[in-house]
C-alpha cells in the first residue's frame, strides 16, 4: 500500500558523560521519523479526516515501530513519546490526526510493553526546523527521571504539503536525576496540609 512516504530517518544518540560526570551506564535515545505526503493538502478545509487516518496510521505505525525496535529492542525501552510536524500549507489538525489514534500509538506501545500514554508534540514548521519529541516513562507517568526530550531535524522536511511523523524511545532517563518524583511531592504536600500550624509568639 502506498501511503506517501518520501523518506524515513533514524537518529541514535548515546549519552556517556553528562554534567562532566560519567553516566552509571550509557543511555541510548532513538528517534524514527517518516516524511509523508499530507493527504489533505490542496483540498481546502476537510471536515472528515477519518478515511485517511484509517488508510495511513496503522501501516505507518507498524513500519516505524519495526525500525525503532531493530535499533532499540522493546525490552530495553524505558521511556517513549511521539511527535508530528505539519508543513506550512497544512493544519495542526493534520499532524495530530496521524498520531492521535490508537491505530498508530498502540502498535508502538504494545511492542515495548508500555502502559502509559505516549507524550507528544504536534506543531507546524518550515523545513529543517529543530523538532522536540518529549518522552515519559512507559509505565510510571510520575517518574520525573524519565521526563526527557529528544531533538532532531531533517534538512528538507516537512515540505509545505508534508507531515513529519516521529516516534522516540530511550533505554534510560536522565543520566544523573536528582529531583523527586511527582508521587513524593504529593505525599510531602499532603503531610504539610495535615501538620499543625506553627504559631509565632
Amino acid at each position: 500500500m502506498d501511503i506517501g512516504v518520501r523518506k524515513i530517518a533514524t537518529f541514535v544518540e548515546e549519552t556517556i558523560i553528562e554534567g562532566g560526570k560519567a553516566a552509571p551506564r550509557p543511555i541510548t535515545m532513538t528517534v524514527v521519523a517518516a516524511v509523508v505526503k499530507n493527504p489533505w493538502a490542496g483540498q481546502g478545509f476537510v471536515e472528515n479526516l477519518r478515511p485517511e487516518i484509517m488508510r495511513i496510521a496503522r501501516p505507518l505505525g507498524l513500519e516505524m515501530t519495526r525500525r525503532l525496535i531493530a535499533v532499540l529492542p522493546g525490552e530495553r525501552v524505558e521511556a517513549y513519546g511521539k511527535a508530528a510536524i505539519v508543513g506550512v500549507n497544512g493544519e495542526i489538525e493534520h499532524a495530530s490526526a496521524l498520531i492521535h489514534t490508537l491505530r498508530f500509538g498502540n502498535t508502538f506501545r504494545e511492542a515495548v510493553s508500555g502502559t502509559a500514554f505516549l507524550s507528544f508534540t504536534n506543531t507546524r514548521t518550515a523545513p529543517g526546523a529543530l523538532v522536540s519529541l518529549p518522552m515519559i516513562h512507559k509505565s510510571e507517568t510520575g517518574k520525573r527521571s524519565h521526563f526527557i526530550t529528544a531533538t532532531f531535524q531533517i534538512a528538507d522536511a516537512p515540505g509545505p504539503d508534508e507531515i513529519v511523523v516521529a516516534i522516540g524511545a530511550s533505554d534510560g532517563g536522565r543520566a544523573h536525576p536528582r529531583i523527586a518524583d511527582r508521587f513524593e511531592d504529593m505525599k510531602e504536600m499532603e503531610a504539610e496540609l495535615t501538620a499543625p500550624e506553627l504559631v509565632s509568639i
